[in-house]
């Protein structure tokens, strides 16, 4: 009897290695070559948007440090002319609860134009973020704003959902090292679920097309040139 439960556990083991190396080798791949950190050499690419993927809000409505990383980060983009406007997506699932308002609210007292800030009220995980960015909001090329070990599976993702899509990392997180690394490991595990909702063709909420990203885009090309 315990060698059949032996096998059984084994089995499932492998079964389950199987999968985490399998997603994550997809992941490492499709998103190889397409990551920069914010100022190093490489640091170059440029789009009509970038998608700034959300985080924790705190009680208060401030962002937590991480998520502060990620705007700061699409700020600086924003400012160096190498985005024309802001796509901010998260999570507005409860009442009280509403981290694209606080971006926005951060992002403009950063000095960024509210005009320039489009929002996307139901990106409850990276998949939804990456669907709705491409079928709601019509984003065909994006530069994805993340923490380092979450933009390959980011970038990923919307590569697979049809965005041209690169990542600018924020390397601030390494900072604290033992959340990063639980985080890291975390991605490895999240990248069974990535896979898994890309093969399966989740449907996210969607709802009627918006053009908040498009008016965003044209409001920073009339302002920068005039």
């Amino acid at each position: 009897m315990w060698r059949r439960r032996t096998r059984a556990v084994i089995g499932v083991v492998v079964c389950l290695t199987v999968l985490v190396v399998s997603a994550n080798a997809w992941i490492w791949g499709a998103s190889a070559g397409r990551i920069q950190e914010l100022g190093a050499p490489d640091d170059t690419a440029t789009a009509p948007v970038a998608i700034v993927l959300g985080a924790a809000v705190r009680p208060s409505g401030e962002p937590s440090p991480w998520l502060r990383y990620r705007l700061d980060t699409a700020a600086r983009l924003y400012r160096s002319g190498r985005v024309e406007a802001l796509l901010v997506s998260g999570d507005n699932g409860q009442e009280n609860y509403n981290e694209p308002v606080a971006m926005r609210r951060y992002l403009v007292a950063a000095g960024i134009p509210d005009e320039a800030i489009a929002l996307d009220y139901a990106g409850f995980d990276t998949y939804d973020t990456c669907v709705r960015a491409r079928r709601i909001f019509g984003v065909t090329r994006a530069i994805i704003v993340t923490q380092d070990f979450h933009e390959p599976r980011a970038v990923s993702v919307c590569r697979a959902a049809g965005i041209e899509a690169s990542g600018v990392a924020d390397t601030l997180a390494r900072n604290n090292r033992g959340t990063w690394t639980f985080s890291w490991l975390r991605e490895r595990v999240a990248a069974v679920k990535a896979a898994w909702d890309v093969l399966s063709g989740r449907e996210p909420l969607l709802g009627r097309r918006e053009t908040s990203v498009t008016d965003a885009i044209a409001w920073t090309r009339a302002h920068r040139t005039s």
